[in-house]
């Protein structure tokens, strides 16, 4: 097997928890040594998730509210605060060994964020990073800066998983449910809004041409090759049926 490469892999709009399930089964076979590097890319249902440690008052909406809307407030094992995903949101989740690629918890961070930076480049926004606040930043050093991709990792026996969230025509407006990574007052910023186009509806398909870019360019920052069929020739389907096989291969 290529260990150097990634496979990536478009799975389309899923839900949170059977991608999360899906995330932690592959971090035990990477682990274990049965599966290379993956790369999910795929788009959520509205869904808050909270950090291990992030603090519940930074979601801003009444219970009543998310469950008359249909939103799931659910805690996980990644670091941060709260973060919304949501349609038109992109959403990658590498599941990398770290030190089979010679890489430490700083360097990794970084690249995925010179990812975000450069995916947003290609679809005319500049952006990058703000010191002290992982993620991805409309001017970052600016009187107003606005973020536009979040991150957060968790590590497991050497395997990085969790990943980042790239607004690209989400709905801005379902950021006022919460205090974004724990921060008052933030401004939450998207390709779409960034281009002017503000009135844009959340699209599938924009976010599954931003998850073809945003694979390449992380796998540029890894100095990794990459496999896989990346939108518009992926079948969800298809890739989805590939990654459950994985997951039920014996430990060694």
């Amino acid at each position: 097997m290529d260990r150097e490469a990634i496979t990536a892999r478009w799975l389309g709009r899923v839900s949170y928890r059977d991608t999360w399930d899906l995330q932690k089964g592959l971090a035990h076979a990477r682990a274990q040594g049965t599966i290379g590097d993956q790369l999910l890319l795929l788009e959520h249902p509205a869904v808050l998730t909270l950090g291990r440690r992030a603090d519940e008052l930074h979601v801003l909406a009444p219970p009543a509210l998310l469950e008359a809307r249909g939103v799931e407030v659910i805690r996980v094992e990644r670091g941060g605060e709260v973060t919304y995903h949501g349609p038109g949101q992109l959403v990658a989740y590498p599941i990398v060994h770290l030190a089979d690629r010679d890489l430490l918890l700083r360097p990794y961070v970084r690249a995925l964020e010179a990812a975000l930076s450069d995916t947003c480049a290609v679809f005319g926004v500049i952006a990058g990073r703000r010191d002290g606040h992982p993620g991805c930043w409309v001017d970052p050093d600016g009187p107003l800066p606005r973020k536009i991709g979040a991150l957060g990792i968790r590590v497991e026996r050497g395997v990085a998983y969790h990943g980042i969230a790239l607004n690209v025509n989400v709905d801005l407006r379902d950021f006022e449910l919460i205090d974004p990574c724990g921060m008052p007052g933030l401004t939450s910023a998207s390709i779409a809004t960034e281009r002017g186009r503000r009135n844009e509806p959340p699209s599938t398909d924009a976010v599954a041409e931003a998850a073809a870019v945003f694979a390449r360019a992380l796998a540029r920052h890894l100095r990794a090759g990459m496999r896989g069929s990346l939108p518009p020739d992926a079948d969800p389907s298809t890739e989805r049926a590939a990654l459950d096989r994985l997951v039920a291969v014996p430990a060694a």
